[in-house]
């Protein structure tokens, strides 16, 4: 078959490898080159199955009730008269009871530690290179009493397989020696020692070159401005460079994907646009980042060693599809990282970087098709978008050719 997806991020891109695997001749539509802009650019790095837990909870209704009221340095929510946020909002508020937090994050688990199996398999078909680093994540806390509190979410995990180990400061500090100059703010932590990090721009850059040997298409400088559909087909993508069509089409936009889909189809799916900040710090002659990658749990810090530089993200705001940034968003991330890693890299030489998270209300991504039978979904995946996009990828392409995915999406269809 001929397909077309819509989109070069790392999700796209996953696809595409898979897709061509499958023997399927592939066309990647870009509005620039694949792996350059959106979040697959500069998120945390990290592959966090030992994290896969669902953001809709009461302790996030509460965060996001307080944050209303007062300003928040992680969480920040900008309310908009937007129906598309209304809608979004509604749909998450439902989901912040116990019972469903629990739902969801194990479904979110699944695709996580399914996406992982997947990810070993493409590094070792493929052998690229991306700074991988293998040697488990660190999820830090400050607070004993909020460590604590956390050791509920790290059973539910393990009751799912996950293999996690409560650390106390001594055996922190062993995992990362860096920590050595804050040791008075660690409490201790949860390793997990399957997780891992890696570069996704690069993971991305190097699997398409992958897809290109293989036969794969990429077109960059495409923007897409509607769908054409027969029937309860899609048969056409009309562009700025002219009109493509194909079999079948992929939709990978990320955040994009409930405009298109609304303009052009009149569907609505539950995808809403959640900013995240990120800085990337050069690592010079006699810079020390720690050795493996993490998050800070109550400051909600990823931070992760990429080589010749070192990544730390932060920070969830609400506020529609604005790409901008101001010196004063990254105030926390520095404060934060300059603390935790005085000497992790040259700080003087910072890149700054936002993008959008395509978050759904559940948390995980909405996967198969809708009320067109040759429009296929893959998007939604949230802050994990890096972790789920190889898993994702797979169980679309077997979507497509019509076989029975490994693992199930039951529920996870256009909502």
């Amino acid at each position: 078959m001929e397909i077309l997806i819509l989109g070069g991020g790392v999700v796209g891109v996953t696809t595409a490898y898979q897709l061509l695997k499958d023997g399927h001749q592939v066309t990647v539509l870009d509005r620039q080159p694949p792996g350059i802009g959106g979040a697959s650019y500069g998120n945390a790095g990290l592959i966090a199955t030992g994290h896969a837990i669902a953001w809709g909870s009461p302790k996030a209704l509460k965060m996001w009730f307080n944050s209303l009221f007062h300003q928040h340095p992680v969480f920040r929510m900008k309310f908009q008269a937007d129906p598309q946020f209304i809608r979004w909002g509604l749909k998450f508020l439902a989901q912040c009871t116990n019972s469903r937090a629990k739902i969801n994050s194990l479904a979110k688990h699944r695709i996580a530690v399914y996406s992982q199996k997947i990810l070993n398999e493409v590094v070792a078909e493929t052998n690229i290179q991306y700074e991988r680093n293998t040697k488990g994540l660190l999820y830090l806390y400050r607070n004993p009493e909020v460590m604590d509190s956390g050791s509920e979410h790290m059973r539910l995990l393990q009751e799912a397989g996950q293999k996690l180990e409560i650390v106390g400061k001594e055996r922190a500090l062993v995992l990362i020696p860096e920590l050595a100059d804050s040791k008075d703010q660690i409490a201790g932590g949860v390793f997990s020692p399957t997780d891992e990090s890696g570069d996704s721009r690069m993971f991305t850059e190097e699997l398409m070159e992958v897809c290109r040997k293989m036969g794969g298409t990429f077109e960059s400088g495409v923007s897409i401005e509607r769908l054409g559909v027969s029937g309860n087909k899609i048969n056409r993508v009309v562009t700025n460079r002219g009109v493509f069509s194909a079999d079948g089409y992929v939709l990978c936009l990320g955040a994009w994907s409930p405009l298109l889909a609304q303009t052009s189809l009149g569907v609505r799916i539950s995808v809403y646009p959640v900013k995240g900040y990120s800085i990337t710090i050069p690592v010079e002659k006699g810079h020390t980042p720690p050795r493996i990658g993490g998050l800070h749990e109550e400051d909600l810090l990823g931070f992760s060693p990429m080589g010749d530089h070192f990544r730390v993200s932060s920070i969830s705001e609400f506020c529609g599809y604005d790409l901008g940034h101001t010196p004063e968003d990254f105030e926390h991330i520095l404060k934060t990282a300059k603390r935790l890693f005085p000497n992790a890299g040259n700080y003087d030489k910072v890149e700054f970087w936002s993008g959008l998270r395509p978050m759904t209300p559940e948390g995980t991504p909405i996967l198969g098709t809708g009320r067109h039978s040759n429009l296929f979904y893959n998007t939604g995946h949230g802050h994990l978008g890096w972790t789920m996009s190889c898993g994702t990828a797979r169980l679309t392409a077997d979507l497509i050719s019509g076989k029975t995915p490994e693992i199930s999406i039951e529920k996870m269809g256009v909502r």
